[in-house]
């Protein structure tokens, strides 16, 4: 019985086959994993910049002493980028409100959006 025993001392090659498939299986999804990480970083960081110009362009509307109605477009450049921006000036049925959208888009698509009241200059 002891001999049997000595000569299966180590593994089967259809184990060792096995065993590099499901470390293999495991490697992709891993490195899957990571690519994901990755690109979901990149989103991240492009809407907190984007939501960084989008709150500067809203606070610009804000504090100006009188803002007409309509639509203006820009360009900004932060953070090493360029970013593509809309703003939209539109009455409300308050008489002394102006609502203004700003959304905020970089070369990968859409960035933020942002909506604020302000007072109508008298």
């Amino acid at each position: 019985m002891t001999d049997r025993h000595a000569l299966r001392g180590g593994f089967t090659l259809v184990e060792m086959l096995v065993a590099l498939a499901v470390f293999g299986l495991s490697a992709m999804a891993l490195l899957n994993l990571a690519g994901e990480n990755t690109r979901s970083a990149a989103r991240v960081e492009s809407r907190t910049l984007g939501g960084v110009v989008a709150d500067n362009l809203v606070i610009e509307a804000l504090i100006a002493p009188s803002l007409s109605d309509g639509v203006s477009n820009g360009r900004t450049h932060l953070a090493g980028r360029d970013w593509t921006w809309t703003r939209t000036v539109t009455p409300t049925d308050v008489a002394d409100l102006q609502r203004v959208e700003v959304r905020v888009a970089s070369d990968e698509g859409q960035a933020a959006d942002r909506t604020a009241l302000r007072a109508r200059a008298s």
